[in-house]
């Protein structure tokens, strides 16, 4: 089951107290303040990770500290300071803190300090002076608080598939990546997202299905639709073996309209599944119904093949387009109606 929010109580670790003491033997009976200063307390550290199960870690322990800086000891020796705790997060997660402020994990490798250490106290040593040359003061080590922290992951996906249960996304994931998602006939093979990195290096995620009211909250979509929200790109998967494809379209649409407009009106690319059941005849019938800018079918490697392509263009073109307006061509950046630029627009449309 993958966990993609979760509560948690953090604690840094406390700062060991300074110790207050006087050097003294047999050929120094004066020997003089020697009370060493206290440790740090340990750091809660967060570190991006590729994983996207790596909240499970949080399912049944729910507090954590790290460990406390040593007292300072005698002969000016200071306190070992407290060992850091470091979780491996999955990059998408954000960190709420109870006080209202967020931060968000990135990318992979990246570290980021959730709750400092406390600093440990000053020892009798450091307070020396010409004028105070035996001092009794030493200072306690900071105490650091329980922190409530909620974690939500929102993957950080390119490309994300939507559609009803049993629309063939997870399929058309295995075949547009090297995923292994499970597949079945019947609704809700999939109760959590899969991921997979296509050949373009792009990451497309499979979303669980939505039915109608999943912004409402009813099945399991309301909890993944957040995981499409950072997507460039949709696509709306409709099956030929649908009832009503236009229906099944509108439906999801809605739902997507209601939980955000800036969602609701991010680019998709509409595309009938299963177009094997379908003869060529019925194909375009579907794909006049629904506005289908391709139908494909696992079982033909050119139609997966072109809407890979057709993937990548759409995920592309918008960037090339926006250059070829600032500089003239996107390639030699020569003005607008030269032969090469004209030659370059043919292509890219």
């Amino acid at each position: 089951m993958l966990i993609d929010e979760t509560k948690i109580k953090i604690k840094a670790g406390d700062g060991g107290d300074g110790m207050m003491h006087f050097y003294r033997d047999r050929h120094r009976p004066k020997g003089g303040p020697d009370g060493g200063n206290g440790g740090n307390g340990g750091i809660v550290i967060f570190e991006g990770v590729d994983d996207i199960t790596a909240l499970k870690q949080f399912r049944f322990k729910k507090r954590f500290f790290a460990e406390n800086g040593e007292k300072g000891g005698t002969n000016q020796r200071d306190g070992k300071n407290g060992e850091d705790m470091i979780f491996k997060i999955p990059i998408g997660t954000v960190v709420n803190y109870d006080n209202g402020t967020s931060v968000e994990i990135k990318e992979k490798g990246e570290k980021v300090i959730i709750v400092k250490g406390g600093k440990g106290g000053k020892g009798n040593h450091a307070f020396r002076s010409s004028i105070n040359t035996t001092p009794k003061e030493f200072e306690e080590g900071e105490k650091k608080e329980w922190r409530n922290l909620f974690l939500q992951l929102k993957l950080i996906a390119d490309v994300g598939l939507i559609g009803l249960p049993n629309a063939g996304k997870s399929s058309l994931l295995n075949e547009l990546t090297r995923a292994k998602a499970r597949v079945a006939n019947y609704p809700f093979t999939t109760l959590e997202p899969n991921l997979g990195v296509s050949a373009g290096k792009k990451i497309i995620a499979d979303i669980p299905g939505l039915i109608e009211g999943a912004s409402m909250g009813k099945g399991l979509g309301f909890k993944f639709l957040k995981h499409v929200e950072r997507t460039k790109l949709l696509i709306h998967c409709v099956p030929a073996d649908s009832g009503n494809p236009k229906k099944d379209y509108e439906v999801i649409k809605e739902e997507l309209k209601r939980y955000s407009e800036a969602l609701a009106s991010r680019k998709e690319i509409i595309v009938l599944t299963k177009s094997d059941l379908l003869s060529k005849k019925e194909i375009d019938v579907f794909i006049k119904k629904i506005g289908a800018k391709i139908a494909v079918s696992i079982l033909d490697g050119e139609s997966i093949k072109k809407l890979s392509d057709l993937i990548h263009k759409s995920l592309l073109y918008p960037s090339l387009r926006f250059l070829q307006r600032r500089t003239g061509c996107y390639v030699c950046g020569r003005p607008q109606g030269s032969p090469l630029q004209k030659t370059q627009n043919d292509r890219l449309n």
